[in-house]
């Protein structure tokens, strides 16, 4: 299971003589189990005879948790523009290209809690839809005053005249290879994709 990209994070108790192992696979947790001869590994969820899943508890302690935490530090020490009151209580982060159209409807959508101090958004710019979106990230990270920026972009709609930077510099091309990295490795193939904390500051996820 190794030599096809999981990576054992952890061990667990099992009935009936197996032996649970809990592990990462493509941004995932997945539980095994190990029959008792050592040969054999069952792979998926884990029922007792009340129907209740005695996978979930396991994963969620040894891969979902930590993973979690780990992720939303990339995110912090991620290249993003700030949206929002510095002291919010509630931070979200958005990886968002310039060409979105939904990312735009999510900006309008957030005006509300943003303006009233309650959010702050984090725009971790990546560039994937057209041709011209790296420019357009790159002009946004590299103007003046990147959040003036990017409200003045964002506030146009279709309307907007942002122009594409015809040459990016090595370190803002470095930084959206790194965020778009980031987002594929945390699952994302699409924008916008929302990440938060919930109440328990578990990591949770919005895609679209």
């Amino acid at each position: 299971v190794e030599s096809r990209g999981a990576e054992v994070v952890g061990s667990f108790d099992a009935p009936g003589g197996l032996k649970g192992y809990a592990a990462r696979y493509n941004g995932q947790g997945i539980a095994l189990y190990l029959t008792p001869d050592g040969d054999h590994v069952l792979i998926g969820s884990l029922l007792d005879a009340n129907g209740q899943d005695l996978t979930h508890a396991p994963l969620e302690k040894l891969v979902y948790e930590p993973m979690g935490k780990e992720m939303w530090q990339r995110l912090e020490s991620s290249t993003w523009i700030q949206d929002g009151a510095t002291d919010a209580p509630r931070i979200v982060y958005v990886f968002s290209d310039p060409n979105c159209p939904f990312c735009n409807m999510f900006w309008k959508q957030a005006r509300p809690w943003v303006e009233a101090g309650d959010v702050q958004v984090r725009h971790v710019m990546v560039g994937m839809l057209r041709p011209d979106s790296a420019g357009k990230s790159a002009a946004l990270l590299e103007a003046a005053d990147p959040e003036a920026a990017l409200t003045q972009h964002e506030a146009a709609g279709k309307a907007s005249r942002l122009k594409p930077l015809a040459r990016i510099s090595a370190k803002v091309d470095e930084q959206l290879e790194a965020n778009l990295t980031l987002m594929g490795e945390m699952g994302s193939s699409a924008t916008p994709a929302i990440y938060y904390l919930d109440a328990e500051g578990r990591l949770q996820q919005q895609q679209g």
